[in-house]
């Protein structure tokens, strides 16, 4: 009886080291194989997060997913993980795609495929109940791919015009002689444009990344979630608003040397984190709402 135990652990043991080899095996491979296959892809999106700064927030957007999938470690690791046939049909999808990209020559569709090829991964190897537990974490990484220019364009440009015509408005009400052509503001002693940069643009790809973080930390149910991530969108414009009437009111008073250079930018950094604060302050009303109803 006790050979039969000795045997049956020893068995068990031989089982669960060639389950652990296998599994290093298959992670090695697959690792191999998808940084093999997609490192330019890697390498041009990370180009991007350096030199464009409406996507340098990119590089914190792993971290972030890391993190989150952290937080989690101890809900995953207790759930058995099985192989899902799922995630070998989003693999295949995802080849394709990535196929049809560089066909195209398209990068934004071979980044989306890169990590849709690894979303698939994760679903074969560990399963749905696994996967289903990481979905945030995994869809989190999305925020690091950056918009195609034409898409970039479409909605920056419609942005621009907005906040360009309500800022006059704003202005004309404060008895500011000011003139808009487009998303051209002339007054007295200079003219500006507004640019990509104050067309909120850029604080909204930031901002939605930053909601999002925020809305899975701080609120219960999908829709309060929800109400927040939308919300960064009208917090945005506001606040890059808010530095187009700001900056035209330095410049029209005190000159156009006050409103440029190094107080342009500072104003920039201002906003975002007036936004920032408004997101807070989003999030915390959310709360109470939510407390209130509970009580």
């Amino acid at each position: 009886m006790q050979d039969w135990d000795e045997n049956s652990i020893e068995s068990k043991v031989i089982s669960m080291t060639e389950k652990f080899s296998f599994l290093c095996l298959a992670s090695v491979l697959f690792v191999g194989t998808f940084v093999f296959l997609f490192w330019e892809t890697m390498h041009g999106m990370v180009v991007v997060w350096d030199q464009d700064a409406n996507y340098s927030h990119g590089f914190i957007i792993p971290f972030v997913s890391g993190y989150l999938v952290w937080q989690k470690w101890g809900t995953v690791t207790s759930k058995s993980a099985r192989t899902s046939v799922l995630g070998l049909i989003l693999m295949v999808f995802g080849l394709f795609s990535f196929l049809a990209g560089q066909v195209a020559d398209e990068d934004f569709t071979m980044r989306v495929s890169m990590i849709i090829v690894f979303g698939g991964g994760l679903l074969f190897a560990f399963g749905r109940e696994i996967f289903k537990e990481i979905l945030f974490p995994y869809g989190y990484l999305f925020f690091m791919v950056p918009l195609p220019y034409v898409l970039y364009d479409n909605i920056a440009f419609p942005l621009k015009l907005l906040i360009s015509k309500y800022s006059v408005l704003v202005m004309k009400a404060m008895s500011i002689p000011v003139l808009r052509e487009g998303n051209v503001i002339h007054l007295v002693n200079t003219t500006l444009e507004v640019a990509d940069a104050c067309s909120g643009i850029r604080s909204i790809i930031s901002l939605l990344a930053l909601a999002a973080a925020m809305a899975y930390f701080t609120q219960k149910g999908w829709l309060k979630r929800s109400v927040l991530i939308f919300l960064a969108l009208p917090i945005a414009v506001l606040a890059n608003a808010i530095r187009v009437i700001g900056t035209g009111i330095l410049a029209s008073r005190f000159g156009p040397e006050v409103a440029e250079g190094f107080f342009h930018e500072f104003a920039g950094m201002v906003i975002f984190g007036m936004a920032m604060v408004m997101l807070v302050f989003s999030a915390t009303i959310l709360n109470k709402m939510g407390a209130k109803r509970n009580g």
